[in-house]
């Protein structure tokens, strides 16, 4: 309650203090001469920006059809070219409280209209400049009203206060100014950090002539010491001792060392599949327990699979390293397939390796190299004769290159163009005695 009145104590305090200054100015002649170069100067600044503005606009305006980091750069700064009149009007208010205080020793309205100019360029910065919505609302919330206190005066009365203030949070004690000024730090560095990996990581992408495991990496360790960097730095804006963020990773390591083992083996090899190679995105890999997909993703966890029928199978990285995994993409782009057939008794099964390997080779996803297509007998059945022919292909089987169908359709019109049955199965049922009398 007391703190309460306290307060209301002091606003009324500035409340009187400041009608007095009003009262003041309204009645002092030195007062209104400071008024009167306040609006030359502002006048000056319409004039000036009116001249300049247009200038800048033109210098500084790309090509329509121009693109790049250069263009992106003035496309940037002409957004500022509505922030040029306050800050001209601030400029020319500064040169002319200069003045004043140099003549007369006194230029206190000539400074508020000074930090006004001041306020009214954040304003025009918020309003048009910060596109970003999270910036928009941070200038919204905090830089306007630092900026509207700064004008009144009252900035650093309030910053004395708020660092007096005193919070604590167990055995470490901070100011509430200091917590804000962490709060505000830690929002605008971790935001930087963002757009800072964002932006990394898309031109690391666009560099082809690294490997794809090389760029996830490199994509990685940018992240981890961008944000790194991030945190130590806010460590010093707040004023926190480095040697406790120490004392926190030894916590951390030993956690890591008694609960969190699995992670952190998961996390390790996936920084081991990154540096080798062997497995990245767009890799088509069977697992030791038979699932199969293309790697999509690849996380500080766990590797993404997409199978065939569209389902994605999230799988610890750890699983890569540990268990058998097959790479149909490692090896390059070439893969052998078997498709099996088969032919009726009667067949002179002579013929039928050269007719079925010359049938297969004439399809256009058929590859000579490292060999042409092979057919082999496999097997006397009970009722047929099993071949199998063997081919290359230049990608894989089963999703989109649907390579099995178009070549048993080949062997079928193959066999049928040249009479050869394909048979079915046949019994013969032998009924043994005969009807009773």
């Amino acid at each position: 309650m007391s703190d309460q009145s306290e307060m209301v104590s002091r606003v009324m305090t500035w409340l009187d203090q400041a009608g007095q200054t009003a009262m003041g100015w309204l009645l002092s002649p030195a007062a209104w001469s400071q008024f009167a170069l306040l609006a030359v100067a502002y006048l000056a600044a319409r004039l000036i920006n009116g001249r300049l503005a247009p200038l800048i606009g033109t210098m500084l305006a790309p090509a329509a059809d121009k693109t790049g980091s250069l263009a992106t750069a003035r496309r940037f700064a002409l957004l500022f070219v509505p922030v040029l009149l306050p800050l001209i009007a601030y400029g020319l208010t500064a040169v002319g409280e200069e003045v004043t205080r140099s003549l007369f020793g006194s230029g206190e309205v000539i400074a508020f209209g000074k930090r006004v100019f001041l306020f009214l360029a954040a304003r025009q910065f918020v309003g048009d400049v910060l596109t970003d919505g999270f910036l928009r609302l941070l200038g919204r919330y905090v830089l306007l009203p630092v900026a509207a206190l700064y004008a009144l005066g009252l900035l650093g009365e309030i910053t004395a206060r708020l660092d007096a203030t005193v919070v604590a949070l167990g055995n470490i004690n901070f100011s509430v100014l200091s917590l804000i000024r962490g709060v505000i730090a830690g929002s605008l560095l971790f935001w930087l950090g963002s757009w800072s990996n964002r932006q990394s990581a898309s031109y690391i992408k666009k560099q082809n002539e690294l490997r794809p495991a090389t760029r996830e990496l490199a994509v990685k360790a940018v992240e981890i010491a961008i944000f790194g960097i991030a945190f130590l730095l806010l460590m010093s804006i707040m004023g926190i001792d480095l040697t406790a963020a120490a004392v926190l990773g030894g916590a951390l390591g030993l956690g890591i060392g008694l609960g969190l083992q699995q992670i952190a083996a998961n996390f390790v090899s996936g920084v081991i599949l990154l540096i080798e190679g062997q497995t990245t995105i767009g890799d088509f890999v069977e697992l030791d327990g038979g699932e199969k997909g293309t790697i999509v993703k690849m996380t500080a966890r766990a590797c993404v699979l997409e199978t065939f029928d569209g389902r994605w199978i999230v799988v610890p990285n750890e699983h890569f390293v540990t268990t058998r995994v097959i790479n149909y993409s490692d090896q390059g782009s070439a893969n052998r397939y078997e498709a099996a057939f088969s032919v009726s008794y009667e067949t002179d099964i002579n013929r039928v390796p050269e007719l079925i390997a010359k049938a297969v080779a004439a399809l256009p996803f058929v590859l000579a190299l490292p060999e042409g297509p092979e057919c082999e007998l496999k097997r006397f059945g009970e009722s047929t004769v099993d071949f199998s022919v063997e081919f290359w292909v230049s990608g894989l089987d089963g999703g989109k290159n649907k390579y099995l169908s178009p070549v048993l359709f080949a062997i079928w019109n193959a066999l049928k163009a040249e009479g050869i049955e394909m048979p079915y199965p046949q019994r013969v049922v032998h009924i043994k005695g005969g009807s009773g009398g």
